[in-house]
């Protein structure tokens, strides 16, 4: 039995003095693949040397997270588009996306910085990881106005609500699912039971939103199994199954080996 974090910032500072250690125990956890989304330039290069350092369980993903879409927005474009289409084996454009949760004053720059990396994805034939924070609308009216029919990607950290769960799938999203699931009275709870298990995708975000019991404390993939765990509770199936498919769903919409 093994698990898939499909997204964690293992490479943030929060884990500056214990980076290997906390990966050992996602190992020893069975959590054995790490996805790393991209923030910006200024996170970067420790995202790039943890993946250089840990080949064999880590993969990089590309892009310009909402939040450092400010000012230099088209200085950082031009970064994240001269690596995806440099021969680098990135696995996904992300994580992307919008986040009006404290204020619109980037809204236009945002959805710019969307539509432009979601182009590059399709061109590249890369799945997406959006992130989507008090931007539901907005997103999807984005993705209506381009047009395609299904999309390839995940809607991490899900936060929306059933119906727009079930928009996201019938466009061809999977939901990522963390540990915001163990929370009580989460409205999350009922996004599982209703949604397929195959749309389902395990991550952490870490080192934010721990799964009870560790709620409020740092976050890391060695948690994943906690995570699944109540998606198996939720879902009335056994924690192999949670296992054995979202890692076949992360392995396919990935192209992992």
């Amino acid at each position: 039995m093994t698990f898939i974090d499909t997204h964690t910032h293992l490479y943030d500072e929060a884990f500056d003095f214990d980076r290997e250690q906390a990966l050992q125990r996602a190992l020893d956890a069975d959590v054995t693949t790490l996805l790393l989304p991209d923030i910006d330039s200024t996170s970067r290069p420790r995202q790039q040397a943890l993946a250089s350092a840990h080949p064999e369980c880590t993969y990089e993903m590309a892009g310009l997270h909402p939040t450092s879409v400010k000012e230099d927005y088209k200085h950082e474009l031009q970064l994240v588009h001269d690596l995806l289409f440099a021969p680098h084996p990135y696995i996904a454009v992300g994580e992307i996306g919008m986040d009006l949760y404290w204020d619109r004053t980037h809204e236009a720059r945002q959805l710019f910085a969307l539509r432009q990396q979601l182009t590059w994805a399709l061109e590249l034939d890369l799945p997406v990881c959006l992130h989507i924070r008090k931007a539901h609308n907005e997103v999807f009216g984005l993705l209506r106005d381009m047009d395609r029919r299904q999309w390839r990607g995940v809607m991490h950290c899900f936060g929306g609500s059933l119906q727009e769960a079930r928009r996201a799938v019938e466009m061809g999203f999977h939901l990522g699912i963390g540990g915001v699931v163990t929370f009580k009275n989460a409205g999350l709870a009922e996004i599982v039971r209703e949604m397929p298990l195959e749309r389902l995708l395990l991550e952490t975000d870490a080192p934010y939103l721990s799964p009870t019991p560790h709620r409020g404390k740092r976050n890391e993939s060695a948690y994943i199994p906690l995570v699944a765990q109540k998606i198996a509770e939720l879902k009335g199936v056994s924690l192999e199954e949670v296992a054995s498919v979202t890692t076949a769903s992360a392995r396919s919409l990935f192209r992992l080996p």
